[in-house]
């Protein structure tokens, strides 16, 4: 088989190129965007670059001795880890010879068709390791391992390489850590991170089941008693769990605190006024599936999500983050400006609470790492989420 390379403006230039070069028989092995950047990166110019093949078969092929096919040079070699990246590589799986049903391929043809699935393989593992130095790739096998986004990383790992290319010594550890604090506190330095504001009266806390929220708001409750001496107030809608309305009358029961429980919406308006004369009212919700809309829909039927409304989205870390994606999704029309991360202490990666609150410009006001009420709680600090994101284990982000 015959292979060469084109770059072109457009897909249909580059296939004009292709059938004026090969001929018609020609075949798409690989095509990719190839992106140039120049004048510091301020112009950016876009390419097509495809790389097609034809088969060069003759009805008694002589094939020439595979010993005779001369390497890659090392220019051409060069070239491929500047430009290649494994999703632009065709699974070599998928390649297959062509089939005669009336004949069957020479030994020779399959041979090289073998030899070229292996080239292919030798190319798709070079890629990888091929756009960073090697001093920089256990820092990026890090960040993978700690689940953050690819986005991420990758402007991580790239501003990592210009200053290590500008730099006379080897990056150390310890730079490429405050580095990687400093790219994510640009991005976030505008979300709003910390706490209760203690400036509305109503505080919804929202999530899905199992997230931990009924233990959540104990904590936040425990904290505004303790700490900030405000009279408070619960009122819970979680009626499908008998024992949720009991846990939560025993936290309250601790605190002093009344527990109003609604079952729908002239029960919510009942319970606000008899808690009116308090402080703050927590309005602990019922924990379904609010990857489906009715239950979101529900929500929104049986509470008043007016202006005097503090509303976060709890979320457990031991989730996959697509799943965490679909439920912040379905509250996008809801007023909620921070999250709330559960089960710190229960995972080793914790990248994910980072790729949410950029990908969706929310803050963040605690994070628990464990059942105790009300120490097993932290209040959000961006400088604190940073030096918890290179913590070694997880004794250590939750001491």
């Amino acid at each position: 088989m015959k292979m060469k390379k084109y770059n072109a403006p457009s897909i249909a230039e580059a296939m004009k190129l292709i059938r004026d070069d090969l001929g018609e028989d020609a075949v798409i092995l690989n095509s990719k965007v190839v992106v140039t950047k120049k004048f510091l990166g301020l112009v950016k110019h876009k390419s097509f670059e495809v790389v097609a093949g034809v088969d060069q078969i003759e009805e008694k092929p002589i094939l020439p001795s595979l010993q005779n096919v001369q390497p890659f040079s090392s220019s051409y070699l060069q070239e491929q880890e500047s430009v290649l990246s494994t999703s632009n590589i065709p699974n070599v799986e998928s390649i297959k010879a062509p089939q005669d049903e009336k004949s069957t391929l020479p030994e020779e043809l399959k041979k090289e068709i073998a030899d070229l699935k292996l080239i292919m393989q030798s190319m798709q593992r070079m890629s990888t390791k091929s756009q960073y130095p090697d001093e920089l790739l256990p820092f990026v096998d890090f960040l993978k391992e700690q689940e953050l986004g690819e986005e991420l990383i990758t402007a991580i790992s790239d501003e990592l390489f210009v200053h290590s290319k500008n730099s006379d010594a080897k990056l150390q550890n310890l730079e490429m850590q405050k580095m990687t604090q400093q790219i994510l506190k640009q991005k976030m330095e505008d979300l709003p991170i910390d706490g209760l504001s203690y400036e509305k009266k109503y505080i919804n806390v929202l999530g899905p089941t199992g997230v931990g929220k009924t233990t959540t708001i104990a904590k936040m409750a425990a904290r505004a008693v303790l700490e900030k001496k405000k009279k408070i107030g619960f009122i819970t809608t979680d009626t499908y769990r008998i024992a949720a309305i009991e846990q939560l009358k025993t936290y309250a029961g601790l605190l002093q605190a009344p527990v109003e429980i609604v079952y729908n919406a002239n029960d919510y308006d009942e319970a606000i006024k008899k808690l009116d004369h308090l402080d703050l009212i927590f309005i602990d919700t019922a924990g379904r599936n609010y990857k489906e809309v009715k239950y979101v829909a529900d929500l929104k039927v049986l509470i008043n999500f007016d202006e005097d409304v503090e509303s976060f989205l709890v979320l457990a870390l031991t989730s996959k983050q697509k799943d965490l994606e679909s439920v912040i999704e379905q509250f996008d029309n809801f007023s909620i400006e921070k999250f709330i991360f559960t089960k710190l202490d229960e995972t080793n990666s914790i990248g994910t609470m980072f790729n949410l609150m950029i990908k969706y410009n929310k803050g963040l006001a605690y994070y628990t790492n464990g059942q105790e009420v009300p120490e097993d709680m932290e209040q959000a600090n961006l400088d604190t989420l940073l030096e918890l994101f290179f913590k070694e284990n997880v004794n250590e982000r939750s001491s």
